[in-house]
């Protein structure tokens, strides 16, 4: 217990001391009261940060050029799309847990029982997750974290926030990475049985596959975006609202970082890995 206690508590303090690091770090200065229309954009954009945020935003995609991109697409080519849908479907049982504890504490009993059943039936006839046999039986998964469990409960999201490696986030997403570390199950036993590598590599390999899985469109939208940071900063918002109402999954498109959340329910095709097309992603850049 020392060791679940001890790792995931200095996880768990080390994010929440860099959210309050960067949350009263290099911010921007407010427009003069006189120009109202100034005052109201800053306010809108909630990123009183920003000169420090695009720093660390450019800091992630140097590592992202540097490392996360080439392994991704290294193996997005040599990897037969049979394996690539086996690891993203462990990847997703994997996090069953956390998302069923989510469920459960937004009240979602529904949600909570399918979630609990999905991963039951891939865990055991799945063959550990390797198969989304519950899927194909009309379980389809979804995706919950601690912090839209703290927007359920009426906490807000506080300033934009862009934390180093994990990518775009705020102090309650930021709470709710920290939270979902130390309730997983998976993270328990490997801090128990000091197999923290396990930790590590579940981690940069979500990480990868996520950015295999939409390489092209973020390719895309870098490209098409007059101000990326900005696109990024308002697709996150965007994903996050309809992550919290349990809205349209199209827009759970990931974004450049290592945060896990949310790994998408893949079929054994591999050709519907984002169901919005790229239209409405571009014109959620335009609106920018």
């Amino acid at each position: 217990m020392y060791l679940l206690f001890g790792s995931s508590t200095r996880f768990l303090a080390g994010v929440l001391m860099l959210a309050v690091v960067l949350l009263f770090g290099g911010c921007a200065v407010a427009p003069p009261a006189s120009d109202p229309e100034a005052v109201a954009e800053f306010k809108e954009l909630n990123d009183p940060g920003e000169p420090l945020m695009r720093a660390i935003f450019e800091f992630n995609r140097g590592l992202d050029r540097a490392f996360l991109k080439p392994v991704a697409k290294v193996y997005r080519d040599s990897t037969p799309q049979f394996f690539q849908n086996r690891i993203n479907h462990v990847l997703g049982n994997l996090r069953a847990p956390v998302i069923f504890i989510n469920d459960a504490l937004q009240g979602e009993l529904d949600r909570a029982l399918v979630t609990l059943v999905r991963f039951m039936i891939n865990s055991t006839w799945g063959l550990l997750g390797l198969n989304d046999l519950a899927t194909d039986m009309g379980m389809p998964g979804h995706d919950e974290d601690f912090g839209q469990t703290l927007a359920v409960w009426g906490m807000k999201e506080g300033p934009y926030l862009m934390l180093p490696l994990f990518g775009p986030s705020n102090p309650r997403d930021a709470i709710g990475l920290a939270v979902d570390y130390l309730i997983n199950p998976f993270n328990i036993w490997t801090a128990n049985t000091d197999r923290q590598y396990a930790a590590v590599a579940r981690t940069g390999v979500g990480a990868v596959d996520l950015r295999a899985l939409h390489m092209e469109i973020l390719d895309e939208l870098e490209k098409s975006s007059l101000d990326f940071y900005a696109s990024i900063r308002s697709l996150y918002r965007q994903r996050r609202g309809n992550e919290i109402s349990n809205g349209d999954p199209s827009a759970n498109l990931p974004v450049l970082g290592f945060n896990l959340a949310p790994v998408d329910p893949l079929n054994d095709k591999g050709s519907e890995r984002f169901d919005g097309g790229m239209d409405e992603i571009l014109e959620v850049s335009r609106k920018r």
